[in-house]
């Protein structure tokens, strides 16, 4: 109780056969990908997009549980943004390749504060910041844990659950955002029709309906 696992699990989900919204209020040309859809806004800029929709869980997470201090990600330049700067009235400014600080904004304790937070660090972050944020696992797969290829593009999904079947086999779901931005959604199994949407452990490489992956691109986030 009480951790990432569980609390992954009981995201909201919209109904049945609800389609992907791009965050201009567009539907997603590629209806096909997904299982079902997040009840998550995804904001009215380009910006929540496959990395930034994983930092926006894990951080949600933590807020839940109020370990501010434990928000921290970095912008693809490397430099660390902590959340607890940004509660105090810092902003991180950017500079040509710096990342200065100024203070004076008001200090806030609210949800705002984390949803201005998140804007700032999408527009700096990606798949390649978060792949540093993160760390190399072996070992069964777990929920919580990444697939993450970084670059530009890169793309990165996340473990929503893991169930183990009688035999011991283990099987996995996987949910994503993408570019442009879009509703986070719980993906299908574009292999097999009938384990879908659920995907079996055990291959080296990880076909999703956008990307495919390699067994040896789990990561997962620090602490």
């Amino acid at each position: 109780r009480g951790s990432f696992a569980e609390w992954l699990r009981y995201l909201p989900l919209k109904k049945p056969g609800v389609p992907v919204m791009l965050f201009n209020g567009e539907q997603k040309q590629n209806q096909d990908a997904h299982f079902r859809v997040v009840d998550m806004p995804v904001g009215r800029r380009d910006l929540q997009q496959c990395a930034d929709a994983l930092i926006r869980l894990r951080s949600e997470y933590l807020f839940s549980r109020g370990e501010f201090s434990r928000i921290r990600f970095s912008f693809t330049s490397g430099d660390i943004i902590p959340f607890e700067r940004w509660r105090n009235g810092e902003r991180p400014v950017v500079k040509g390749n710096r990342v200065l600080w100024r203070s004076g904004a008001s200090r806030a304790a609210g949800h705002d504060a984390l949803t201005g937070y998140l804007t700032t660090l999408f527009m700096y972050a990606g798949s390649i910041s978060l792949q540093r944020d993160t760390v190399s696992i072996a070992g069964s797969v777990q929920p919580g844990q990444i697939l993450i290829q970084a670059g530009s593009p890169g793309h990165a999904v996340i473990v929503l659950d893991v169930a183990v079947d009688d035999a011991g086999r283990r099987f996995y779901l996987l949910g994503q955002s993408y570019m442009p931005a879009q509703e986070f959604h719980v993906l299908r199994n574009p292999q097999s029709a009938d384990l879908s949407p659920w995907y079996e452990e055990g291959s080296a490489i990880i076909v999703t309906p956008e990307w495919t992956f390699r067994r040896n691109d789990r990561r997962a986030f620090q602490g």
